[in-house]
């Protein structure tokens, strides 16, 4: 194996810096200044019951206000991508942690922000006593919410699905479990994670508003940012404000796809399981100008000798041990663990059933099971809609790396840009032309939740190695023939799980989607969102718990009777 030499003194001194080492050390060098001055608003006092200082309309804090929030977004997006690798990693290797993590995936992914804020507001306060950063924290983990679900199922469904040849190639070498992770269960989930990323990421804007301006528990906390611009735009009725805001939220969405997303979505090309090259893989100029960087070079060559060692020290930790076959003790210890499970679950249904019931009462109970039935309806219509729509355009977009180019950033404004902000402007328009809102909400609730289907269908028709779609091709194979023997089997298992975290948020856009106001008027449909907000905003812990318990219930049915049987259809049948 080659040694990696480093530079040397001498050579530093001959390298010649160009253009591209000069835009990319003063990128650099702005990028930290700029997030040491929008983060340094995160360190000052404050302490309950005092009142954070309000949002102002002008509009020339919006920049401010929206580097603010973007920090907390990409915050969120870290910390998703860190619970993405554990979570995802832990639930697809381990059959114990499976039983467990998936169905609380489905629950977690389930509980409304709403749900989560009420729950985390006062401990994040308390852990950071006289400082705004509880806030901040609290914030950043609505956001973490809104986000991490959405990457833990796209990154457990490709590890469910790995290439047998590959994996039987990862045994016959012995690589280590390190090993075996960064060569080839990361890069084989890559291009899905990207492009779940980038959806989790709208997500996260989508419920911004919430995550700033928080009203929970009869006490309403706000912190600077974009969305709370909205919602103070909003409540004073300021058509110019809320125009501004969707301006700079445009400029914002603009610069993050061309100076981030664009970017990776151009690395990431390179983690394509095909034995040809992709005829036209997608560009950047970003990445181009990163790429023929010296500086950035000769950063890489400083940071290879650390990950080496790093990387050296883990794999000695994770050597691969001979598996036993299971014997009698392992048939006990299976039997103990699913008793154990069943007995757990019994218990905390009982519990939260006597809670609810001495709480609330069965009249209230039957109410919000109704309630939930009308809102699964809403779910079930919009996934139908999203699934017939944006399907074949997501097969389209990830087919033509020309058409990817010119049409990703125009989806990822679409997906990326909070639906809630234009919400305003379809309540008036519900007002004036008598749009009742138990229809109205479904296409509130769309706006949020149908990019999950177009966005993993982009992930799916990219995943498809250029050499099928060549054969394809060499044997004619057009129209509904097409499909059938090559699109749904290659998108079949992105397209589950595009389906299942579009249910999810739906079920969680129904909090913003079912309740919908302007000024003084507020339009509300039958649902349990409606229900949830309902109680959210005044407090009533007993009915928050029903209809959290009520929505997660749903959740959890619909993903185990139709969801986990797709799964379980696309590891058995459909992927490489």
């Amino acid at each position: 194996m080659a040694q990696r030499m480093l530079p040397g003194p001498g050579s530093l001194r001959r390298v010649s810096f160009g253009l591209s080492d000069v835009a990319v050390f003063l990128g650099a060098i702005g990028l930290l200044a700029l997030i040491a001055k929008v983060g340094a608003g995160a360190f000052t006092s404050f302490a309950p019951p005092q009142v954070v200082p309000a949002v102002s309309l002008d509009p020339r804090n919006l920049p401010y206000y929206a580097g603010r929030s973007t920090l907390r977004m990409f915050i969120g997006l870290a910390a998703s991508l860190v619970f993405t690798f554990a979570y995802g990693y832990a639930a697809a290797r381990s059959r114990y942690a499976e039983r467990i993590l998936i169905p609380l995936l489905d629950i977690l992914q389930s509980v409304p922000v709403l749900g989560f804020l009420s729950i985390t507001v006062t401990g994040f306060i308390a852990l950071f006593p006289g400082s705004l950063l509880g806030l901040e924290a609290a914030s950043i983990f609505a956001i973490f919410t809104a986000q991490a679900w959405n990457m833990a199922f796209s990154f457990y469904q490709s590890l469910r699905t790995l290439p047998s040849d590959l994996v039987e190639a990862t045994a016959a070498y012995r690589l280590s479990y390190w090993e075996r992770f960064v060569r080839l269960e990361v890069p084989a989930g890559m291009i899905g994670l990207v492009w779940n990323a980038m959806m989790s990421f709208g997500g996260g804007w989508f419920f911004l508003a919430a995550s700033e301006a928080i009203s929970v528990l009869n006490r309403s906390y706000t912190l600077p940012g974009i969305g709370s611009y909205v919602a103070a735009a909003v409540t004073a009725k300021d058509m110019p404000a809320l125009g501004w805001a969707v301006l700079t939220m445009a400029g914002v969405i603009f610069a993050i796809d061309q100076l981030f997303w664009r970017p990776l979505v151009a690395w990431s090309d390179k983690f394509r399981l095909e034995q040809s090259a992709s005829a036209s893989p997608p560009q950047s100029w970003l990445y181009d100008l990163l790429r023929g960087s010296r500086l950035a070079g000769f950063a890489g060559a400083l940071w290879t000798p650390v990950s080496d060692a790093a990387s050296g020290l883990l794999s000695s930790l994770t050597q691969v041990r001979p598996r036993r076959a299971p014997g009698p003790r392992g048939v006990i210890a299976d039997r103990v663990y699913t008793l154990a499970l069943v007995v757990l679950v019994a218990a905390l249904v009982i519990a939260g059933v006597r809670f609810i019931f001495a709480a609330v009462g069965l009249r209230e109970v039957v109410k919000v099971a109704e309630l939930g039935i009308y809102t699964s309806l809403r779910v079930l219509i919009l996934l139908a809609f999203a699934t017939v729509i944006w399907t074949p355009i997501g097969v389209a977009i990830g087919f033509s790396p020309k058409l990817a180019r010119v049409m990703q950033p125009i989806v990822l404004f679409f997906a990326s840009f909070p639906a809630n902000f234009i919400f305003p402007f379809a309540t008036l328009a519900f007002l004036q032309y008598h749009i009742p809102i138990n229809t109205g909400s479904i296409l509130l609730m769309a706006l949020g939740a149908q990019w999950y289907i177009l966005f993993n269908s982009i992930a799916g028709a990219q995943s498809i190695p250029t050499d099928l779609r060549e054969m394809a091709d060499d044997i004619g194979l057009q129209g509904r023939q097409r499909w059938r023997r090559l699109i749904v089997p290659g998108i079949f298992s992105s397209w589950v799980t595009g389906g299942i975290t579009a249910s999810g948020g739906a079920w969680n856009a129904s909090i913003v989607s079912e309740v919908v106001t302007w000024g003084t008027s507020t339009l509300t449909a039958a649902g349990l969102g409606a229900y949830i907000a309902e109680a959210t905003s005044k407090g009533d812990w007993p009915r928050i718990t029903l209809g959290v318990g009520m929505m997660s219930l749903y959740v959890v049915c619909i993903n185990r009777i139709l969801w986990r049987r797709l799964y379980a259809l696309a590891e058995r049948k459909y992927h490489l």
